[in-house]
């Protein structure tokens, strides 16, 4: 045992920081890695360190700011432009999966309260996890990934309102208890929400501004800002991470947001390492593999239950099976909220510690698996496609309506991707007289485009359900502005499959890309960091 609480922290960051890096190489979220530190140093194993007051601290401020962070990236903005679909498929998923939990849970003989807690926790999914992996394969922007993150922030909202209610009510007892409760929290919630918005329309503005100047200072500002409101909302009855919630929406909508935001992932991160080991540490092995079958019972509802609802769903609305595919196949895992609702209902009396043990092994499980399927959500998808036909529509698609029409004229040149490069290649084309099809899977860059002369469509070139649906053979050229290898090849092969009798040009990340796609049989290979170093030098040596 370590009773020093300096050596404590060490011994903890070295354990986390090897371990990370083992789950790293292994393509396994952090999250993961930290409760193996919990559990390996804490008292179920080595007893090297007790849960120190220290810890527990570090991880509520951490708790804190995850909170914070959630509200002051609060986009409504991307609710309102995905419209009734993230509403419909949020709640939808949130309802079957708690359903779906509560009666596995009820069936294999868990008490009725602990099976609601197990229920609430399926039905969210984890933002950190689902971000960073979308981010990592750069597909945040595609219909899919706007889908999911939508959904994300229905259930950021959805558990916020359930931290609220469990908080507020769950001391009380006798129904007299629960009314007093009630107008208790009435009263306060005004007087919170009424003190907020005076701070936002006339101190947050002007006080920001004045912080600005120094980015020290701003962040310094944020975080006693969220630690600050969170502990006022406990003292009035609510709980810490309300308070935070309340204070990242308060300056959400200052010009301040992003630099705020980008600043405290970090530290966020790094606070968070702290509650995580605080959940591994308090686990007792005994009761963490003592009820498997529930736990592998839960985890199969998560991990098959959330992409065939959001097929289910997705496709009553009108979108393709491949979307809802993708959608429910990276939000299959449960969330680090779920681990928070998990030891708030522990703090509460509601659940023992045999629940925040189930719990917990569903998410170890779900995190781990659905890591590794949405990394080849991609090569999945093309081996279990013929079988999901039955979850799309006979109609067209929204996401191939809402994208523009193809030209009337057959386009000379079939483009995937319009970012900066695309668009300049794009209109560079179409200055030299060129009919240009231009493709992109980002659906506001699809409406920013069709404003313009060019014809454009939504699509994206690692789908192989897409080339049927274009006019293939008038054009001369296939022209693919991508930076990941494997979507290059992978189109150069399905051109190939379609017996595309045109030409194609395909864009290097890097030299490695160069010479693997001249390899795979790439008419031509666009190297922008080459071409345009040889420009700069032609430029500067004029």
């Amino acid at each position: 045992m370590i009773e020093n609480p300096f050596a404590e922290v060490a011994a903890l960051l070295l354990a986390a920081a090897f371990l990370g890096a083992l789950a790293l190489r292994l393509r396994q979220p952090l999250i993961l890695a930290f409760i193996a530190v919990g559990v390996l140093e804490g008292p179920a194993v080595l007893g090297w360190v007790t849960t120190a007051d220290q810890i527990d601290l570090l991880a509520k401020i951490g708790i804190a700011l995850l909170l914070f962070v959630v509200g002051l990236k609060l986009d409504f903005r991307l609710v309102r432009t995905l419209g009734p679909l993230v509403l419909v498929a949020g709640l939808g998923q949130m309802a079957f999966s708690a359903l779906l939990g509560y009666g596995l849970s009820r069936g294999l003989g868990v008490e009725p309260l602990a099976a609601l807690y197990t229920a609430v926790a399926l039905a969210f999914s984890s933002t950190i996890i689902v971000v960073k992996l979308l981010s990592d394969k750069r597909e945040i922007d595609a219909l899919h990934g706007r889908t999911a993150v939508g959904v994300l922030i229905v259930q950021d909202l959805a558990v916020v309102l359930v931290i609220v209610g469990l908080t507020a009510f769950g001391g009380s007892e006798s129904e007299d208890g629960i009314w007093i409760t009630a107008a208790e929290i009435l009263l306060e919630s005004a007087a919170m929400l009424a003190f907020l918005a005076v701070a936002m329309r006339y101190v947050l503005p002007a006080l920001l501004t004045r912080l600005a100047p120094s980015s020290e200072l701003l962040v310094l500002f944020a975080v006693a800002w969220a630690v600050a409101l969170a502990a006022a909302a406990e003292w009035i009855g609510f709980s810490k991470e309300v308070g935070a919630f309340l204070g990242g929406v308060s300056l959400a909508s200052t010009s301040y947001r992003e630099a705020i935001g980008a600043r405290l992932v970090s530290l966020r991160d790094f606070l968070l390492l702290f509650f995580f080991i605080d959940l591994g540490a308090g686990l007792d092995l005994g009761l963490l593999m003592g009820q498997p079958g529930l736990a592998v019972a839960l985890s199969l509802s998560v991990l098959v239950g959330k992409p065939l609802v959001f097929l289910v769903i997705l496709g009553a609305l009108g979108y393709r099976k491949r979307t809802g595919f993708l959608t429910g196949l990276s939000l299959s895992q449960i969330s680090e909220f779920s681990l928070i609702l998990a030891a708030l209902g522990l703090r509460l009396g509601h659940i023992d510690r045999a629940t925040v043990s189930v719990i917990t092994l569903v998410a170890l499980i779900t995190i781990g698996v659905s890591t590794y399927v949405t990394l080849y959500a991609h090569p999945l998808y093309e081996r279990v496609a013929p079988w999901l036909r039955i979850f799309e529509r006979r109609a067209p698609h929204p996401e191939e309506l809402g994208g523009g029409a193809v030209p009337d004229e057959p386009p000379d040149v079939i483009l995937f991707g319009l970012g900066r490069y695309g668009g300049e290649i794009a209109r560079g084309l179409e200055a030299r007289g060129r009919n240009v099809l231009g493709i992109d899977f980002d659906p506001q860059t699809v409406s920013a485009w069709q404003g313009e002369r060019l014809s454009v469509r939504y699509g994206d070139a690692h789908d192989s359900e897409l080339l049927p649906h274009l006019p293939l053979a008038r054009a001369q050229w296939v022209v693919s502005t991508a930076v990941e290898r494997d979507v290059n090849v992978a189109l150069l092969s399905a051109l190939r499959a379609h017996r595309f009798e045109g030409r194609v040009a395909l864009r290097a990340h890097d030299s490695h890309d160069v010479e693997a796609l001249e390899r795979a049989g790439a008419d031509v290979v666009l190297a922008p960091f080459r071409d345009g170093a040889k420009e700069a030098v032609d430029v500067l040596t004029a």
